[in-house]
């Protein structure tokens, strides 16, 4: 009895077309153009994870800088961190951030300190 390929291939066929799941026209059911069309999209995934870092990262600065502007015009950004670098807070920027949202008071109360 010989043995064939077949079981192995319909399941790594299958396994692609399940991933390319709502992509559209052919990429969606054939299998050549799925698998080119996943193998791009699993590149664009883990390319991207790395990225996204760096957008929350910049979205927190930018939340940062509005928040300390807002309490002082004359006051920045860079200013601010410099501050509190000198008075030796080790806050990170996420919950720095979360803190100009949501609990002003305290973050107010940082800016001051930052200030002196």
């Amino acid at each position: 009895m010989r043995s064939t390929s077949g079981p192995v291939t319909r399941k790594n066929h299958k396994k692609v077309l399940k991933m390319a799941k709502g992509f559209r026209n052919g990429r969606k059911n054939l299998f050549k153009r799925s698998n080119e069309a996943v193998m791009k999209s699993l590149q664009h995934a883990y390319h991207d994870r790395k990225l996204k870092k760096r957008e929350y990262r910049a979205l927190w600065i930018v939340r940062i800088n509005a928040a300390v502007r807002a309490l002082d015009a004359s006051f920045t950004y860079s200013r601010f961190m410099n501050g509190l670098k000198r008075q030796n807070v080790e806050i990170n920027r996420k919950l720095l951030a979360e803190l100009a949202v949501n609990n002003s008071d305290e973050f107010t109360k940082l800016v001051e300190l930052a200030k002196s």
